[in-house]
């Protein structure tokens, strides 16, 4: 009999429902909320839900001349302010002949910044900056905000490493330049890590030479776990392009711009690392790119 004919109908829903209360409050009080993980099971890595593009969106216009206005008349003017960065070495990338990987040590989120910063108008505009999936991305609307500033586009760092490598090297082959911490994470001192061969792979993947590049004092800024930046001097000194030698594997390679990323970071300067002052003359000789949009 249906639950809606005779005059039992109503009390018949009550009770079903009440019997459906029941059963959830039975599995709730059963179920071990807070019971730790087995051992024996895998450690749970970050969730980041598969973005939907590669925000392309953010290369296109009139996008490219709104992060232009945004970043001309905020960012590059506070991070003026707050850290009045002294460049050497700029003459490598202010007219780059082809795309570069600009292969940084990574310790403070105002890495990126500093970098951009660091690069000369043209280069700038024809960069795009690998962002850590799993943590600029798990809330789409940073995701979004954060590639309109600073043209990022997600880059897995717990799993799918080819394809992520994939999308990178088109955009190097499209006529991106790519700003790549190859730390994989911000150091928690300050000191550097060994870099991730994904580097080395990239460049030999995609025959494109690395800059490195090192910034000194971001950690005093914004360390990993802050959450407002403090003003104070960084420098940021940018080395000669590298290639991959003959014969030269991917590890061999990133082991290499680690140990350039390491050098750039002493003093005096490094003359083999940043050139002489015929190269770096040379390097500010104007010259059409050999890429275009």
């Amino acid at each position: 009999m249906p639950w809606y004919s005779g005059d039992r109908g109503p009390m018949q829903l009550a009770s079903a429902i009440g019997d459906i209360v029941n059963d959830v409050q039975r599995v709730r009080r059963g179920w071990r909320w807070d019971t730790p993980r087995p051992r024996t099971w895998p450690e749970q890595g970050a969730v980041v839900p598969t973005p939907a593009s590669d925000l392309g969106w953010a290369r296109q216009e009139p996008v490219r001349t709104i992060r232009w206005l945004i970043q001309h008349g905020l960012l590059l003017p506070f991070t003026e302010v707050m850290a009045h960065p002294k460049v050497e070495g700029r003459e490598w990338v202010r007219e780059l002949e082809r795309p570069v990987i600009f292969a940084a040590n990574h310790s403070s989120h105002a890495d990126t910044s500093l970098v951009l910063y660091a690069l000369s108008d043209r280069a700038r505009d024809r960069t795009v900056v690998a962002a850590a999936a799993d943590y600029w991305y798990k809330r789409p609307l940073l995701g979004n905000v954060v590639g309109l500033f600073l043209n990022t586009f997600p880059f897995s760092r717990t799993g799918g490493a080819k394809e992520q490598l994939h999308s990178a090297s088109r955009l190097l082959k499209a006529g991106w330049n790519l700003v790549f911490f190859a730390e994989g994470s911000r150091s928690p001192d300050g000191r550097i890590q060994e870099f991730k061969p994904g580097l080395g792979f990239l460049s030999n993947e995609t025959g494109t030479p690395v800059v490195p590049l090192h910034i000194r004092g971001a950690h005093r800024i914004m360390p990993k776990g802050q959450k407002l930046p403090l003003p104070g001097p960084v420098r940021v000194r940018i080395g000669k392009p590298m290639t991959a030698q003959a014969k030269e594997g991917s590890r061999e390679f990133t082991a290499r711009v680690e140990r350039a990323v390491r050098a750039l970071a002493e003093e005096p300067r490094q003359p083999e690392l940043q050139g002489t002052w015929i190269e770096r003359w040379r390097a500010l000789k104007p010259r059409e790119p050999e890429y275009v949009d």
